[in-house]
């Protein structure tokens, strides 16, 4: 496979795994969701809140797009403009906007594979509400 293609499919995985991870199905089951966060995952909130993998982890079914009722069926985040670039081997970046209920925020993340490891796994994730009217 040449250079760019295995750089479209790493994108295209590390935006697939960040599409699973907004599926309120995915945020209401913890082994679900453990398979897509790397354990030395850090999120900074669009709150300005500092999340760690457990915390996450623990958190997920609860936050805004899971389903506290642990069904699955919950309201979605729906993206935008997703796109991606591969900083170096074994590590994506991926920027889009969200919106829920209303409330837009812009979106980056960082996705990494590590070597001997056939997943990519979200290793840090920040959001920054976008003010109204922007």
């Amino acid at each position: 496979m040449s250079p760019i293609s295995q750089e479209n499919t790493d994108v295209n995985t590390a935006i697939d795994a960040e599409l699973q991870l907004m599926d309120p199905a995915v945020r209401a089951s913890r082994s679900l969701a453990a398979r897509l966060l790397d354990p030395e995952f850090v999120e900074v909130g669009a709150s300005g809140r500092r999340w760690t993998y457990e915390e996450m982890l623990a958190a997920l079914p609860d936050l805004d797009g899971g389903s506290g009722s642990g069904e699955g069926d919950g309201p979605r985040f729906e993206p935008s403009g997703m796109g991606g670039v591969v900083l170096a081997p074994g590590v994506v970046h991926l920027t889009y906007e969200t919106v829920f209920d209303g409330r837009r925020a812009r979106r980056s993340s960082l996705w990494r594979k590590r070597d001997g490891e056939t997943d990519w796994r979200m290793y840090y994730h920040q959001a920054t509400p976008v003010p109204v009217g922007d």
